[in-house]
């Protein structure tokens, strides 16, 4: 059983992670409506997806320790290409640790696993398309000659649409080197997310992002595999 501490860590962080998916002061940076650019999956969805699949990536249960990292919290709206929320949209999302590792027998990255890190979750989206979860920023990683930026996968299907998408960090020096982010060939700017001030809730060295993910005709996706 978690102890006492651990579940009222939980609690504190996902109220917080909801009260900044609940908040209105991101929604002006939606840039006109145009769809979230289309991404590749890469390589490292789960095989198996684990038990344990709810919007706190960053404790598990039965345990007391937290993941290792810099602690992040992103909330948004799914919304359509006429700006309307797309309620019950379901929301996949897995990403690296904060050493850049994902926890797949592909990953060849020599970093260590966190045993802590959760590192997938399923959502669905409330009533007003909006949708929150709290994780650790994932590290980047070596592709051979290149690294990646740091970057969250996405797979969203609300309606008659669906999406595989990346979402990336503001002010990363490596996007300006990532292949595939470098390969959108429209609205790049609608795949970083935006860095906004935590919300109640949430510890003070916590960051907290916002992401709008707007669905309809996609304008192309990345060739590499990564």
């Amino acid at each position: 059983m978690p102890s006492v501490d651990s579940r009222s860590r939980r609690r504190v962080l996902v109220a917080g992670v909801t009260a900044l998916a609940f908040s209105t002061r991101w929604s002006a940076a939606l840039a006109a409506l145009l769809p979230t650019p289309e991404q590749t999956s890469g390589p490292f969805y789960p095989k198996v997806l684990p038990l344990e699949r709810d919007a706190d990536l960053t404790m598990l249960k039965g345990h007391t320790a937290r993941a290792a990292g810099q602690v992040i919290h992103v909330a948004g709206r799914v919304l359509d290409d006429d700006g309307k929320p797309v309620a019950g949209a379901t929301i996949e999302i897995w990403q690296a640790n904060a050493r850049g590792r994902y926890a797949h027998p592909n990953d060849t990255n020599p970093a260590p696993l966190d045993p802590n890190f959760q590192g997938y979750a399923k959502l669905t989206t409330d009533a007003e398309g909006r949708y929150a979860f709290t994780s650790i920023k994932p590290g980047a990683y070596s592709t051979g000659n290149t690294r990646r930026t740091p970057h969250i996968h996405f797979e969203v299907a609300g309606g008659h649409d669906q999406l595989t998408t990346q979402m990336y960090f503001p002010g990363e020096k490596l996007n300006a080197s990532d292949q595939i982010y470098n390969a959108i060939p429209v609205n790049k700017e609608g795949a970083i997310a935006h860095a906004v001030a935590p919300s109640e809730g949430m510890p003070s060295d916590a960051l907290a992002f916002a992401w709008d993910i707007v669905l309809g005709a996609q304008g192309g996706s990345g060739q590499s595999l990564m």
